[in-house]
Formats: C-alpha cells, sequence, structure tokens
C-alpha cells in the first residue's frame, strides 16, 4: 500500500514539473524566434514519466478488483 502512495506523490511533483517545462518552453519560444532543441525537449522526460505513473495509477482499481475475485474464487 505504501508503494502506490510514492507512486502518487511522484505523479504530483512530476506534473509540476511538466508544468515549469512547458511554462521554460513558451517563455523560450518567445525571447527568441529559433528555439533550441533542449528546450523542447525539457517536457518530454516529465511527460513520460507522468504517463507511466499515470497508467500504474489508471491500473490500480482493476488489478485490485481482478485480486479480489482470485482470492474470493480461491476461498470457494
Amino acid at each position: 500500500m505504501i508503494w502506490n502512495m510514492w507512486v502518487r506523490q511522484i505523479h504530483r511533483w512530476l506534473s509540476i514539473a511538466f508544468t515549469l517545462a512547458v511554462i521554460v518552453n513558451i517563455a523560450a519560444l518567445m525571447m527568441r524566434a529559433e528555439q533550441s532543441i533542449w528546450v523542447g525537449l525539457l517536457a518530454l522526460l516529465p511527460l513520460v514519466l507522468l504517463l507511466i505513473t499515470g497508467l500504474y495509477l489508471f491500473a490500480l482499481p482493476y488489478a485490485a478488483r481482478w485480486r479480489s475475485v482470485r482470492v474470493a474464487g480461491d476461498v470457494e
């Protein structure tokens, strides 16, 4: 259960990091006509990690339901 709490907390902090990276990306675009590649890729790492943790959090209720049905089936 503590693992789920850690994933939720990481997901929350990653969303903040992603938002800041997008703001930096927009600010860099407004300051220069040419955008550096690294600034564009700055938001990509938090976005990929958000995808992984978000998919995990999305699957949690389904996995719990699957486990409860499986345990109930073993008891009978």
